[in-house]
């Protein structure tokens, strides 16, 4: 019999949800309070011509995209042209800057030439990480995490030393390599997982893997062209979204939801799936229902929030890439300001897209598309004031980098988004930007339950619960959410 299902947020997660939910034959209807598709991965034009992806610009591990695709008989290719960099990015230290390319065997010559006997070092270090990725992606996040019987398996019990669970990957990482920027390059990766490398397990060197050995892509137009392509998918399955749409309340009797109060209309459904902010989701419920207290929530590490700004640039820009990381300052003091001290910090680490190094469409033609991002942490005072002061050091370091002059005065468009804007766009958890923390105690079963304990209609997706944050791990926290609705009987 087919199910009516709500699902409520059209981020990566309720994309996929929706397009797995309305495969099986269900009525599903996608509920949004912005007036488009995607989430934190929303788009925007300017009136000058700039086009800005709001959120996410890292196209990493590119073969569990293409499976979602492949899951309703398409490929990547039949909606976007996806872009594989080279160099994948650049880093740039104190006193020089790398450049990381695509080809693995150049890779391995930066760093022999970096360290002594690196080279080698690095191709055991990716045979390990592959193995990782491998068991990780195919077995442990596939998995609803009920509990731990679900990894009771002899293929998991004979992988179990070797995916190094236990171990912290900074650790991990000096067991192979003594140069610290070599280290550097290679714990960057898990700042996508939301803590500092002491704080992650060695398992997560399956990002190594999945961004360094499997290529760093850009889908021309943009990461939006992924959002548009996943709710075409969903769309011809059956999947209908309702744009400017507010999920207010969430109406239950015995142990169940009846409906959904939209916009101040109350609506029915069978089942629902929440890819919104799990924490704010459970605010929408009586406080009896929910899953977690207030003091869970203030228990857990949560990934960083970031300064954003949008810039438009009236000229190019020499000599900067599609991704630049400024490394310039260290680490663990920028790690101890999110995580420990929780402040802005006073020698920060930036990111810096230049996406129209690689696509014309996204800025005028002799223009400049220029994203900046600085991880923060979470619920601090984000006042423009402060905002405007890391803007001013960010450009100085580009301008430095660059050998450009006074890029301040070329900028014809700005727009700043930062710790507010996630709460106020996205009801986002204290501002975060990334979800949960993928550390050792909020991993696979000890992460937020994917379904409600009272009420048996109710499940949860996104990067609040399994099986983490990031891109590629959302779009499979969609698929599991509507397969555990799938499998249950009428």
């Amino acid at each position: 019999m087919k199910k009516k299902i709500a699902i409520i947020g059209s981020g990566f997660s309720g994309l996929s949800a929706a397009a797995y939910a309305a495969k099986a034959g269900n009525e599903v209807h996608v509920f949004e309070k912005h007036d488009q598709p995607g989430g934190r991965a929303r788009q925007f034009t300017t009136e000058q011509g700039f086009v800005f992806d709001m959120g996410p610009s890292w196209y990493w591990m590119p073969d569990i995209i293409e499976k979602f695709f492949a899951d309703f008989g398409h490929k990547t290719s039949d909606f976007f042209e996806l872009i594989s960099l080279n160099p994948q990015f650049e880093m740039v230290f104190s006193d020089e800057k790398m450049n990381v390319p695509k080809n693995f065997e150049e890779l391995k010559l930066l760093f022999e030439k970096t360290e002594k006997g690196a080279g080698l070092q690095l191709e055991k270090f990716m045979q390990s990480a592959k193995f990782k990725y491998e068991v990780g992606m195919q077995n442990f996040v596939n998995k609803p995490c009920h509990n731990w019987l679900e990894f009771v398996s002899p293929k998991i019990a004979k992988s179990a030393l070797k995916l190094d669970l236990l171990t912290n990957f900074r650790s991990y990482v000096a067991n192979y390599f003594k140069n610290e920027k070599l280290r550097t390059l290679m714990e960057f990766p898990v700042i996508f997982l939301g803590a500092s490398p002491k704080n992650i397990p060695a398992l997560y060197s399956l990002m190594n893997y999945g961004g360094y050995a499997l290529g760093t892509h850009y889908p021309i137009g943009g990461f939006y062209q992924l959002v548009l392509a996943m709710q075409q998918v969903a769309e011809k399955q059956g999947a209908n979204f309702h744009f400017n749409k507010t999920v207010e309340k969430i109406n239950t009797e015995n142990n169940k939801i009846t409906s959904l109060q939209i916009n101040g209309v109350k609506h029915k459904f069978d089942f629902v799936i929440a890819s919104s902010d799990y924490h704010h989701t459970e605010t929408l419920l009586d406080e009896g229902l929910r899953n977690y207290s207030e003091q869970y929530w203030q228990s857990r590490t949560f990934a960083p929030s970031c300064l954003i700004y949008y810039l438009g640039v009236t000229e190019k820009i020499p000599r900067l890439k599609h991704h630049t990381l400024f490394f310039e300052n260290n680490f663990d003091e920028h790690i101890d300001c999110i995580y420990g001290e929780k402040k802005f910090p006073e020698k920060p680490l930036f990111y810096a897209c230049c996406p129209s190094k690689t696509d014309e469409t996204v800025a005028p033609k002799g223009k400049e598309n220029l994203f900046l991002l600085m991880p923060l942490a979470i619920g601090i005072n984000d006042e423009e004031r402060m905002r405007e002061k890391y803007l001013t050091e960010m450009l100085s370091r580009i301008e430095k980098h660059t050998g450009t002059n006074d890029l301040a005065s070329k900028i014809e468009y700005k727009k700043s988004y930062c710790v507010s804007d996630f709460i106020s766009d996205y009801n986002a958890y204290g501002g975060n930007a990334y979800g949960l923390a993928n550390t050792l105690a909020q991993t696979a079963v000890l992460k937020p339950k994917i379904r409600n304990k009272k009420l048996k209609n109710l499940f949860y997706t996104g990067q609040l619960t399994v099986p983490g944050p990031g891109v590629p791990p959302t779009i499979i926290s969609g698929k599991i959410a509507a397969n555990e609705i799938n499998k249950i009987k009428n």
